[in-house]
Formats: structure tokens, sequence, C-alpha cells
């Protein structure tokens, strides 16, 4: 087994130029975007938080999530060539899955973040301290490197048959186990038992976590001081459910169902869709880094 075939959108060599228009310039604005996000956070004191610590490194993630796919197909379509060797889709099917797992466990602490913030103000500084931020930020990369680094050595005791093409524009786990000609059922179970462990457990935790931010908003009297309140959260509630609506419908069907190019398409909206706006949502929607952004122009501009 020496290569797969990567299918992608479409055959028409017509649309091709048009494909990689469209991608190059969605994969240049989140890459853009999100180095905008890093600096502004790293630049100015105001943001050295908690909340924006974690925003930082979920826009980092967004970056290298969206690296792992989109210049291989962007390559793939400018040489004509559909192709992607062995091991190269076992390194891109590794470090996808890191970073969608880095996405997703950092939206999670960052739901606990706001928990936190505002059902438990006069703490929030004593239990988000930097050292418990550290050590989340620790703890999910460990938790993405190690199932990521397990479920890419189950795939080399997987033996592959003559057709090798994946319905996809990036080397998909399920996908490729469907490819399989040996026995798949302790791979399967993996797969169905982490995206159980990495998909639901946070998702609950989300739900937990804003389900009490919404009872503390209730208890408030002031109309004023409600919407406040809960404007510091819509950001990250804007991206939890782009992520998730996207992302699990998408897992829900195009993982057991029979491939077809409808789940390509619309997996894109979790692995680059939704990277490309995180930037946007959390910068228009936010004061603090709106207000971050124009210093960090500000600077550059006097400083030509």
């Amino acid at each position: 087994m020496s290569k797969f075939i990567l299918l992608g959108f479409s055959e028409d060599m017509d649309l091709q130029p048009l494909l990689f228009g469209l991608f190059l310039s969605m994969y240049l604005v989140t890459v853009f975007g999100n180095l905008l996000i890093i600096l502004a956070v790293t630049s100015d004191s105001h943001l050295h938080t908690p909340m924006y610590f974690f925003l930082s490194n979920l826009s980092f993630t967004d970056i290298c999530f969206t690296s792992t796919t989109l210049p291989k197909m962007l390559v793939n379509i400018q040489m004509q060539n559909k192709a992607i060797t062995y091991e190269g889709c076992l390194t891109q099917m590794y470090f996808f899955m890191i970073f969608a797992g880095l996405d997703d466990l950092l939206l999670t602490v960052m739901a606990y973040d706001r928990f936190v913030a505002i059902c438990h103000p006069l703490h929030y500084t004593v239990i988000m301290s930097p050292r418990l931020c550290g050590l989340l930020l620790l703890l999910s990369w460990l938790i993405c490197l190690t199932y990521s680094l397990v479920q890419s050595l189950m795939v080399l005791r997987v033996s592959f048959c003559q057709e090798t093409e994946i319905p996809h524009f990036f080397c998909e786990h399920a996908q490729i186990l469907k490819l399989a000609c040996s026995d798949t059922l302790v791979n399967d179970i993996v797969l169905y038992f982490v995206t159980g462990l990495l998909g639901v457990i946070p998702l609950i935790g989300i739900l937990f976590s804003y389900s009490r931010i919404i009872s503390s908003i209730m208890g408030i009297s002031s109309a004023g001081r409600k919407y406040k309140v809960f404007s510091t959260c819509g950001s990250h509630l804007s991206v939890v459910s782009l992520f998730y609506g996207a992302g699990l419908g998408v897992y829900l069907t195009f993982g057991t169902a029979h491939p077809s190019r409808k789940g390509t398409i619309a997996s894109v909206m979790y692995t680059v869709i939704a990277p490309m706006l995180n930037p946007f949502i959390y910068s228009l929607r936010n004061r603090d880094m709106k207000g971050a952004l124009r210093r960090l122009f500000t600077r550059g501009i006097y400083s030509q």
C-alpha cells in the first residue's frame, strides 16, 4: 500500500480553478484573522486574562487545524494530482485528530472560565489562577496527543484493499477504516469510544456551564446588567454553536452512512468555515478585543 486517492469535491476540470481560488482565500483569511487575535492578546496587557489566554490558544489551534488539510488539497488541485502517500495520509490524520480534539477541549475550558466568572465572580482570580490555566491547557494537549497516537498506531495493523479512493478532501479516520480488507472491529470500538468521550462529555460540560450561567443571569433584576453579563459569553456561545452544530451533525451521518460528496461538502463547515469565522465573531462582538485590535493597528502605523 503506497498511496490513497483523495476524490475531493468535484472531478470537473472547469471547476478546479474556482475551487482553488475559493479555498485559498478562506485559508488566508483564517490564518491572517487568527494571527491578529494572537497578536492582539499577547501585545495588550488588558487582555492578559484567562479568557483571552484560552482564546489565543484557540486561534493557534484553528490555524494548525486548517493547515493540516487545506494546503495539501490546494497542492493537489494545482498539480491536478489527487494522490497522497500512505505515510502522508496517516500523518495528516494524526495531526487532524489532535487539533480537532484541542478545539473541542478548549471550547469546554472556555465555557468553564465563563461559568466561574459569572457565577463566582468574587473567587474568579483565585480559581482561575495562572497555574490552573496552564494545567488545563497541558491536560488538553496530553489527552489529544495520546488518543491521536493510539488511533493512528491502530491503523497500522489494518490492511487495505485495491480500492483506495477516499471520498473526501483529507484523510478522515472513519473513511480510511472503510477501505480496510482486514477486521476493524477493535478500531471501530476505539473510534466510537473516543468520539463519545471527547464529543459528548465536553458538550455536556458546556451545556451544564451555560445552564448555571443562565440561571445566574435570570436572578439579576436589572435588564441592562443582564445584557452586559450575557454579552461576555455571547461570542463563545456563537462559536460553540457553530462548531458543534456542524461537527456533530456531520459525524453522526458522515461517519456511519455510505460515503458521499454531500458529507464532504458538509464537513467544510467545521473544518474550514468555523475556524475562519471565529476571529470575526470574537472581534466584532467583543469591545475589549476591538480596542486591542485598534491599538495594535495604531502602533503598527506609527512604527512605520
